[in-house]
């Protein structure tokens, strides 16, 4: 993103009454590829393909914020590969990480991995220097260093339910595996905080905390993320959950968390209410019932209701709940904007 969004994201976040209303999506992977009609497996493999799909959004959508900005993954393989995790690619689907254990007691086995050398992190890396330049001539800086949170990726190297039978039957051994994707986490941000000094924020992405009650939430998830966010001194910390997030968003502050992308079967007024007036809120239109699936008069319609019902429009970056879906349109895109720029200006006077 340029400096002048980053500013108007950080004062939004921080209190600040925008000019306009802000518009913003997370994208990456499961959305650019069909919306710039080319392969998932074209969009992975060809540092020129995802530059120009890249370029292409923030071209179509000038006004419209788009985080993390130039995002080098490769999909939900990106953190586990570097653990050893076999990657399984497919033309058209997303790719994934098979398992490399099947019980939380093989955890002792796990080495820390090195962010500069293992997996697929040091191509992520070098995608964005190969790329830095042109990202730069257009005005854009990499402003956040992105982590896939530390129960997201346990249950990657061992399985969800089996990692929510560890969480129960050897609590000793969940630790010591949070405990060793914690340490790499650390590193793997410091890292790409070191390659790319303009970084300013973090963004950590952990649905799994969704899935957990409030003491495993409060024993698993909040002392490691809180630790994550603190790998540097970051202006701003940037949490996506959008499983289920009421029991995990009283804890929001605690984590250092500033900014929040939660469920869309969750209201704003409701998460609001739970998290405190302090964190800013990025949501919360359905993505893939409304703002996918839907016709543009519908999308105007359901984001004029949000807007309404939420009746708050300070700490907001209006989005949907969760990361552009697949298959959302142009012109799906284009209603929501006017539909915020129309409804959000009229609360603000009334």
């Amino acid at each position: 993103m340029t400096n002048e969004q980053w500013n108007l994201l950080l004062g939004t976040v921080n209190g600040k009454a925008p000019d306009k209303p802000l518009t913003g999506f997370i994208i990456d992977s499961p959305w650019i590829p069909g919306w710039a009609g080319i392969s998932t497996l074209q969009y992975f493999s060809s540092e020129k393909i995802w530059f120009e799909a890249n370029k292409k959004v923030i071209e179509t959508f000038p006004e419209m914020l788009f985080l993390p900005g130039f995002w080098s993954e490769f999909g939900m393989c990106t953190e586990p590969s570097a653990f050893g995790a076999k990657s399984v690619w497919s033309e058209y689907s997303l790719p994934h990480a098979d398992k490399i254990m099947s019980d939380v007691s093989e955890a002792g086995k796990l080495k820390v991995p090195n962010p500069k050398t293992d997996g697929l992190l040091p191509f992520t890396i070098q995608r964005l220097l190969n790329y830095q330049k042109p990202i730069n001539e257009m005005g854009h800086e990499i402003k956040f260093a992105v982590v896939r949170g530390p129960l997201n990726i346990a249950s990657f190297l061992m399985g969800t339910t089996e990692l929510m039978m560890g969480f129960m039957m050897d609590p000793e051994n969940s630790h010591k595996l949070l405990e060793i994707i914690t340490q790499f986490s650390i590193n793997w941000l410091q890292y790409q905080k070191e390659i790319f000094p303009s970084i300013e924020g973090i963004l950590l992405l952990d649905d799994i905390v969704g899935f957990i009650g409030d003491d495993e939430c409060r024993e698993y998830a909040v002392p490691y993320i809180k630790r994550i966010f603190n790998a540097f001194d970051s202006k701003l910390n940037f949490f996506h959950n959008d499983a289920q997030g009421l029991i995990s968003t009283p804890y929001l502050q605690e984590m250092n968390v500033q900014l929040y992308n939660f469920s869309f079967e969750h209201s704003m007024k409701e998460i609001r209410e739970l998290a405190g007036p302090e964190i800013a809120l990025i949501g919360n239109l359905p993505p893939r019932d409304v703002l996918s699936a839907g016709t543009p008069e519908q999308i105007k319609s359901e984001t004029l209701q949000m807007v309404k019902d939420f009746g708050d429009t300070s700490r907001v970056v209006w989005s949907c709940g969760g990361g552009m879906p697949q298959d959302v349109s142009t012109e799906n895109i284009l209603a929501f904007n006017e539909a915020i720029n129309s409804a959000v200006p009229e609360l603000q006077i009334n």
